[in-house]
């Protein structure tokens, strides 16, 4: 079975309405876990001890969608644009 793996990261936004953080070099990386479940608990654990902070968000990010298995190790994927 192949990796599902997910990072958990948050920060302070600039805006509540948007993803854009206030400090890129502030943010927080929570973790990275080997299922979405684990991810979660990591995720609502992060986000309810920042819940006194509104621009507070936390996230998670399926990074095995960032991977394409069937590409060669050696081989560089294309960027889009």
């Amino acid at each position: 079975m192949a990796n599902r793996l997910h990072l958990v990261f948050g920060g302070e936004l600039v805006d509540t309405s948007k993803s854009t953080f206030r400090n890129v070099d502030e943010i927080d990386i929570v973790g990275i876990f080997p299922n979405y479940a684990t991810a979660y608990d990591a995720w609502k654990a992060a986000a309810q001890r920042s819940v006194d902070n509104a621009h507070m968000r936390y996230f998670i990010a399926h990074l095995h969608r960032l991977r394409d298995e069937e590409q060669d190790a050696g081989e560089e994927a294309p960027l889009s644009q």
